[in-house]
């Protein structure tokens, strides 16, 4: 099963928050569901980690605007990244160089 990881700027900050589903199908925001939120105990606290989950963790269904969205990752199960292209509504043409 494939776990999203999409980056976006809120209250004026870079973040990324993890998912199970994603749906890039609305005209005008990226659909997350499935929010997924590391469980492993950690030594070190991130402020910024504590904040997304204090924001986000009971929400069942998040629309954020496609404007706010940087990159979208798809990571299977074995951890390693595989980046998808955003549809921006424009058609970009193919070079070969």
């Amino acid at each position: 099963m494939s776990l999203y990881r999409v980056h976006f700027k809120w209250k004026e900050k870079e973040v990324s928050l993890s998912a199970r589903q994603l749906d890039l199908t609305h005209p005008y925001f990226v659909s997350i569901k499935d929010l997924v939120f590391p469980n492993k105990p950690k030594l070190i606290f991130d402020p910024q980690e504590d904040e997304l989950r204090r924001a986000f963790s009971e929400a069942d269904h998040l629309m954020i605007p496609f404007q706010t969205v940087s990159l979208i990752e798809e990571l299977n199960d074995s951890e390693s990244s595989k980046i998808m292209q955003f549809p921006n509504g424009k058609e970009e043409e193919e070079t070969d160089e």
